[in-house]
C-alpha cells in the first residue's frame, strides 16, 4: 500500500474531542455509528442478522454500518452490489479444504478480499459482526478451539460478492481479524482469535508488539542502528520490552509512577528536551499517544518549539486518557520533503512519504517480502494509488514522457496507418524476440486502433476483430454497412443508420449532392473532435469546403491527432434534426456490461464543435434506454464485440440516429466524469477487457450527482484565457472544488481548425444547480460573452 500523509496542522485534534474509547465498533463501546455518511444507494432489505445469535441494537447498528461501508468501497471500486442469497443457505462447503475468514473493516481489507476471490473463489470470506462467528471446542485438542463461521460475505473472481449463511457453518483454516482501536471494542475479536486450532494473522499479544510506535521506535533504534525522529515520551506502567532505558540519544524515556501530579516532572523533562540538541534546528515538535489502543487515531497536536507552556499543557491534558503500557510522545517534527525543480528552487507544497510493504512466511516458516512500493504525493490533495502493473509502450515518438515510466518501451514509427497489416507483423516479431509475455493489448488513441487489432491477431490476444474496427474506424464504411443490416440483432441497426457518400474527388462530390439530402455535414471520413467538419447546404458550399479541406489538411504534419494519419478522405452525409448524446459502453463477448448516456449543447453552426454537455442524461428513462440499445445494436452490428466504445447519437423524432462510432472509451471529459459521478474507471474497464477479464460494473449506475460542463475555445477566448480564466486560476478553482477542469490542449495556440482547449464543468445536487453555478462562473471569468453565448448552450439542460 502506497499513501499519503498529511504534513499540515489540519491534523490537530480538539483535547476536549470525545475519548475514542467511546466512538467505535465490536460491541462494548457505548457509542453508536455515524449514520448517512457514505455516498450512493443500495438495498437495505438484506439479511444481516445471524440465525441464533442476536445482535443488541449497538452491535446490530454497526453491522448495518459496515454492510454500507463495503457497498460504497464496492460502488467506488466500478463493482456490484452484493447479492443477498442468505434466504437459500449454503449447505455445501465449496473447496472445504481452504476457509479464508476475515472479521474487520471492509475498506481496510477489501484489496486482500478481492484478490482473495480471485483465487479461491468462493472461500474468502468476511464476517461483518463477531455473532457471525462461532467458537467450539476442538476434538482431541485440549485448550484449542475451532472456529465455525455461520454469515458472511463471500467473494467471487470480477468482484462479485454474496451474503451468505451457511449450514452447516464452514470450518475457518485461516483467520484474520481487525482488532478495533481499543481493549472494550477489540474484545470480542481478541477472544475469537485466542487460541485456535487455525493459524491467524492478528492476535492482541501481536497488536501490542506491532501497533505500538514508542516500542518501534526503541527496537529499530536499539537492535537496527536505525535513526529515529528526537522523541521524548513519558510511559505509563510500560511493557518489558520498553523497560531498560534510553535506546539512543535521541530517545529519552521517562517512567510515569502515576497519571497525576506529574507537573514538575513534565515541565522540566520538556523544558530540556525543547532546549536539547537532538531537535537540532526543529522549529516544531508534535504531542500524541502511543499505543496499540490508538493505532490509526491518533490525538496529533502541533506547536512551536519556542511554546513551552501549550506543549506542557498538551502532555498533562493527555496524561489523563493513558492506561497501562500507553505513553505520551513529544517528537520532533521535521520538513517535508522537496522536489526538485528544473526551473531552479521554488517552495512547493508539503510532501509526505510512506512506504508499505507485506511480510508474511512461507510454509517452511521462511519471511517472505512482497514488493516494497514507495512514493510521493502533493501535501495538498490525496494521492491516487493505482495498482502496478508490467507494462509495455509501443509509441512513435522517441522521447515521449511516458518512455521512462515503463517496464518496456519499443520505440516503432506507425504514424502511417495505411501500412498497419505490415506495421503489426513487424511489432509481433519485437514481442517475440524480446520475450514479452502479453495478457492483452489495447489502445486509447484513434489512429492506432486498427493496428491493435491486428497485433492482437498476430499474438492471439482478445480483441474486436481488425474488420470490426475498420468498420467503425471509417465513417461512411460504419454508415453504409449498418444501412444494409437488417439484423440480427433485432431491431435492426439499420434503423439508426444515416445515408451518406464517401469523398476522394471532386468528382465524388457531384455525385454525393445527388444522392444525399441536403442539407448535409461535410467531415473527414478517419477525423476527431470536429476537426474540419460543417454544415453544407448546397452544392457550391461542398465543393468549396472539399476543396478547402483537401488544400489545407493534406498529412498529420498538418493537424497532428485528428486522424490525417489515414488519409484525409471524406464523406457527405445527411443533417438530422434533433438533440445530440454520447453513450459510452462497456461491452465483453457481446454483452453489455454498463452504458453512460451525456447530453451535449447546441453546436455554432455551421460547424460542430461542441459547446456544453451535462451528465447524467435528462432524456426520460424510455428515451435514455433507446439511446443505449440503438448504440448497443450499432457497436454489434458492426461486429464489436469485446471493449470500451464510444457512440455518438442524435435523437430525433423518429429515433436515435448514428452520427458515429468511435471503437475507444470517449475522449475529452468523458471518463473523468464517468469516474467521477458513477465510480467507474472506463481506462480500467478497457485494459481488463483487453487481457480477457470480464469487468464487474453495476448493472444499474446511479450517478452520485450533475455535472454541466461547457467547452473553451482559443478563438473565442484568448484574452479570458489569457488573463481572467488563465489556465493558472482555472487550476487554483479546480483545486478549490468550485469547478472541474479537463485541460486538452497545452498552448494558446489559433487556428482556423480547432479544437477545444479545456473543458470546465461545475457539479450540483441538480441539473439546474449545476447549470446555475457554471453560468455564474462563466460571466465571471469572461467566458461568456455575446459570440459565445454560454447561456444559449447551457438551455438544453433546463
Amino acid at each position: 500500500m502506497l499513501s499519503l500523509d498529511p504534513s499540515g496542522p489540519e491534523w490537530d485534534c480538539p483535547l476536549g474531542s470525545k475519548d475514542l474509547e467511546d466512538e467505535g465498533p465490536w460491541g462494548g463501546g457505548s457509542g453508536l455509528p455515524p449514520t448517512g455518511c457514505f455516498p450512493g444507494s443500495w438495498r437495505q432489505d438484506v439479511g444481516l442478522d445471524c440465525k441464533g445469535s442476536p445482535e443488541g441494537t449497538e452491535a446490530r447498528a454497526w453491522t448495518v454500518y459496515y454492510y454500507s461501508l463495503l457497498q460504497s468501497c464496492l460502488q467506488q471500486a466500478g463493482l456490484p452490489e452484493t447479492q443477498d442469497r442468505s434466504q437459500a443457505p449454503r449447505t455445501g462447503c465449496p473447496g472445504a479444504e481452504v476457509t479464508l475468514c476475515v472479521l474487520g473493516s471492509p475498506s481496510t481489507f477489501l484489496p486482500v478480499l478481492l484478490e482473495g476471490g480471485v483465487q479461491s473463489p468462493g472461500n474468502m470470506l468476511l464476517c461483518l459482526s463477531p455473532a457471525w462467528l462461532m467458537k467450539v471446542p476442538a476434538p482431541g485438542q485440549p485448550g484449542e478451539a475451532a472456529l465455525l463461521v455461520l454469515k458472511a460475505v463471500s467473494f467471487h473472481p470480477g468482484g462479485l460478492t454474496f451474503l451468505d449463511d451457511f449450514v452447516p457453518p464452514r470450518r475457518a483454516t485461516y483467520f484474520l481479524a481487525g482488532l478495533g482501536l481499543g481493549p472494550s471494542r477489540g474484545r470480542e475479536a481478541a477472544e475469537l482469535a485466542r487460541d485456535l486450532t487455525c493459524p491467524t494473522g492478528a492476535s492482541a499479544e501481536l497488536a501490542r508488539l506491532l501497533e505500538d510506535r514508542l516500542l518501534t521506535r526503541q527496537l529499530l533504534a536499539q537492535q537496527g542502528g536505525v535513526a529515529v525522529p528526537a522523541t521524548l515520551a513519558f510511559t505509563y506502567k510500560p511493557p518489558g520490552l520498553l523497560r531498560g532505558g534510553d535506546s539512543s540519544p535521541g530517545l529519552r524515556l521517562v517512567e510515569l509512577s502515576g497519571k497525576e501530579g506529574q507537573e514538575t516532572l513534565v515541565k522540566e523533562e520538556v523544558e530540556a528536551f525543547l532546549r536539547s540538541e537532538a531537535l537540532g534546528d526543529v522549529l516544531q515538535v508534535a504531542v500524541k499517544l502511543s499505543g496499540w489502543r490508538w493505532r490509526g487515531r491518533q490525538a496529533l497536536h502541533l506547536h512551536p518549539r519556542a511554546e513551552l507552556g501549550a506543549v506542557v499543557n498538551t502532555v498533562l491534558a493527555l496524561l489523563e486518557k493513558l492506561e497501562e503500557e500507553e505513553s505520551v510522545l513529544v517528537e520532533a517534527v521535521y520538513p517535508p520533503v522537496q522536489l526538485p525543480c528544473s526551473d531552479g528552487p521554488s517552495p512547493g507544497p508539503g510532501l509526505a512519504v510512506r512506504i508499505c510493504a507485506v511480510v508474511c512466511r512461507t510454509q517452511g516458516d521462511r519471511p517472505l517480502l512482497s514488493k516494497v512500493v514507495c512514493g510521493v504525493g502533493r501535501g495538498d490533495r490525496p494521492l491516487r494509488h493505482h495498482n502496478s502493473l508490467p507494462l509495455h509502450l509501443v509509441e512513435s515518438d522517441p522521447n515521449h514522457f511516458a518512455s521512462q515510466l515503463v517496464q518496456t518501451f519499443i520505440h516503432f514509427d506507425m504514424t502511417e496507418h495505411r501500412r498497419d497489416e505490415e506495421n503489426a507483423r513487424l511489432l509481433a516479431e519485437l514481442v517475440r524476440a524480446r520475450g514479452l509475455k502479453l495478457d492483452g493489448c489495447f489502445s486509447y488513441w484513434d489512429d492506432c486502433l486498427v493496428l491493435t487489432a491486428l497485433l492482437c491477431q498476430e499474438l492471439g490476444l482478445p480483441c474486436s476483430p481488425p474488420a470490426a474496427m475498420r468498420l467503425a474506424k471509417k465513417k461512411s464504411l460504419t454508415q453504409l454497412h449498418l444501412l444494409r443490416h437488417r439484423g440480427p440483432p433485432w431491431p435492426a441497426p439499420s434503423l439508426h443508420a444515416v445515408p451518406c457518400c464517401p469523398l476522394e474527388s471532386e468528382a465524388d462530390v457531384e455525385r454525393a449532392v445527388h444522392q444525399v439530402p441536403l442539407p448535409g455535414v461535410m467531415k473527414l471520413e478517419f477525423g476527431a473532435g470536429a476537426v474540419g467538419v460543417r454544415l453544407v447546404e448546397d452544392a457550391p458550399q461542398c465543393h468549396e469546403h472539399f476543396s478547402r479541406i483537401t488544400r489545407d489538411l493534406q498529412g498529420e504534419a498538418d493537424h497532428p491527432g485528428i486522424g490525417l494519419g489515414w488519409g484525409n478522405a471524406m464523406l457527405l452525409m445527411e443533417f438530422v434534426e434533433g438533440t445530440e448524446h454520447d453513450v459510452d459502453l462497456v461491452l465483453f463477448g457481446g454483452r453489455l456490461l454498463a452504458a453512460f448516456v451525456s447530453d451535449n449543447g447546441p453546436t455554432r453552426l455551421p460547424g460542430f464543435t461542441e459547446t456544453a454537455a451535462c451528465m447524467p442524461t435528462g432524456l426520460a428513462s424510455e428515451q435514455e434506454a433507446q439511446m443505449v440499445q440503438a448504440a448497443f445494436r450499432c457497436c454489434l452490428g458492426c461486429g464489436l464485440l469485446d471493449g470500451v466504445f464510444n457512440v455518438e447519437l442524435k435523437l430525433t423524432g423518429a429515433g436515435p440516429r448514428l452520427i458515429e462510432i468511435n471503437p475507444r472509451m470517449g475522449g475529452f471529459y468523458l471518463r473523468d466524469w464517468i469516474l467521477e459521478l458513477y465510480g467507474v474507471d472506463l481506462l480500467l474497464a478497457a485494459v481488463m477487457v483487453a487481457c480477457g477479464l470480464r469487468p464487474a460494473l453495476p448493472t444499474r449506475p446511479r450517478a452520485r450527482g450533475h455535472l454541466v460542463g461547457v467547452m473553451c475555445l482559443v478563438s473565442q477566448h484568448l484574452q479570458a484565457l489569457s488573463s481572467t480564466a488563465s489556465r493558472e486560476t482555472l487550476q487554483a478553482l479546480h483545486d478549490r472544488g468550485l469547478l472541474r477542469l479537463n485541460l486538452l490542449e497545452e498552448a494558446l495556440v489559433p487556428g482556423e481548425y480547432e479544437e477545444p482547449y479545456c473543458s470546465v464543468a461545475c457539479a450540483g445536487s441538480s441539473p439546474t444547480e449545476a447549470r446555475l453555478r457554471l453560468l455564474g462562473l462563466c460571466q465571471g471569468l469572461g467566458i461568456d460573452g455575446p459570440s459565445y453565448p454560454v447561456a444559449h448552450f447551457l438551455s438544453h439542460f433546463k
